[in-house]
């Protein structure tokens, strides 16, 4: 059976779609195929015989084929895609996408597809900055729809300014880059571009707008789970969430996103390359794969211990008396992340406490070596709800956020993340 990866192209009504030729020779010579959707308006600027010719498949262009519906139909095209791009996706696209409407092919099988969608906006300059344009952006993106922000430059209508359509290879390495990175990692592409964990907070502007654009932010989530034997493991509270959020932000801050994620059941982010775990060895493992980093954000609540040995078969019992659980120590990712060589620009820890929050917080920094502690007071609920509370320790001092939602924090922190990098440049 073919691994081969699985693109869907729906090309919009614009003068950008003459590049999707381009796109079509790059996406075939990195081994995967594609299928085109080309729209009646995108026929004006690219025929179907150079999009077959290129793809080396029948082109798609209308809802009543009859039989294209009987041999495959609009909801098994998408379904046999690893990843559906819409490029060039024009304003009239974006809003219909926005809107849930289907009125012909391409958006009656974007409104019936479950699987990841990225859309690679190019418009006039005033069509995407108008209110409406940019209210169908944060909609799409609150409904799990990665977004690939337009170029700034000459257009064709002689105007300048964002919206002209990225270069073909940088939309190549965005895909490249949603389908996995070439390293032998494997991503659970079904989930890799759910919701945005920011529950409809503002999205960062375009453009400077990406205050962390061109920065590789890597950050852990979620517990570690350490097993007993086939059937019980050690493991913690944490839920994620905190993380995740954190990991929506910095992407929606424009940074390339590698996020290391514990046993939880959260989708991931738009925009972030997702790496599931479960040990915290191979969390630890994870993460020094993913070197280097401009920044490291260590959210995931590692066990502190393992089972020196972990059996093969269910523990019995045998009597009264419990078996002796004889626990070995887990590699210390903060630490080691702190001493490597590829030691991450900016290094920030988090520390889940119960009591006397500050005062541990600091210990911390002092024993781990790195450059922040994010401390929050995880009595309560936190670790499962909705809100946190959090200390931000560093060596010039401290601040107290109050109890926030979770998306609110992460987005403070990436904006601090933010202010520190770019004051230190």
């Amino acid at each position: 059976m073919s691994t081969a990866r699985h693109i869907l192209l729906i090309i919009g009504g614009g003068i950008a779609a003459y590049k999707a030729s381009e796109l079509i020779r790059l996406i075939k010579k990195a081994g995967m195929t594609v299928r085109c959707v080309l729209t009646e308006s995108g026929a004006q600027f690219v025929t179907p015989m150079t999009l077959a010719a290129l793809s080396e498949n029948e082109v798609h262009t209308t809802l009543w084929s009859l039989k294209d519906e009987a041999e495959m139909g609009h909801i098994q095209l998408s379904r046999e895609a690893d990843l559906v791009v819409v490029c060039p996706a024009t304003a009239n696209l974006l809003a219909k996408m926005a809107g849930g409407i289907a009125d012909d092919l391409a958006t009656t099988l974007l409104l019936a597809t479950d699987t990841p969608v990225l859309a690679v906006p190019a418009m006039n300059v005033r069509m995407w900055e108008h209110a409406a344009t940019q209210r169908n952006l944060e909609q799409l993106k609150a409904d799990g729809i990665a977004i690939m922000p337009p170029d700034e430059g000459d257009m064709a209508c002689g105007e300048y300014g964002p919206g002209r359509l990225p270069d073909p290879e940088a939309i190549m390495a965005e895909i490249s880059r949603r389908l996995g990175d070439g390293s032998g990692t494997t991503l659970d592409t079904a989930s890799e571009l759910g919701p945005n964990p920011l529950d409809g907070q503002p999205a960062f502007a375009p453009d400077a707008h990406r205050p962390l654009h061109g920065r590789h932010v890597l950050i852990t989530a979620g517990p570690t789970r350490e097993p007993i034997d086939p059937v019980r493991y050690i493991a913690n509270r944490s839920s994620g969430r905190q993380g995740f959020a954190i990991a929506a932000a910095a992407a929606e801050a424009g940074a390339d996103v590698t996020l290391v994620a514990g046993p939880v059941h959260l989708p991931t982010p738009a925009g972030v390359m997702r790496v599931d775990v479960e040990t915290a060895r191979e969390m630890e493992a994870a993460v020094h794969a993913a070197l280097p980093a401009d920044i490291a954000i260590m959210v995931a609540a590692v066990a502190d211990w393992r089972a020196a040995e972990n059996a093969d078969q269910k523990i019995k019992k045998k009597g009264d008396a419990p078996p002796p659980l004889k626990l070995a120590e887990n590699p210390d990712i903060l630490a080691g992340l702190a001493n490597h060589k590829a030691r991450p620009g900016l290094l920030i820890g988090f520390a889940a406490e119960t009591e006397n929050i500050a005062e541990h917080a600091r210990a911390k920094l002092a024993r781990k070596g790195c450059d922040w502690i994010v401390a929050n007071d995880v009595s309560g609920d936190v670790m499962g709800g909705d809100e946190n509370s959090v200390h931000i320790i560093t060596a010039e001092g401290s601040e107290i956020w109050e109890r926030l939602p979770k998306p609110e924090v992460a987005r403070r922190l990436v904006e601090k993340i933010s202010t520190t990098i770019t004051e230190e440049n």
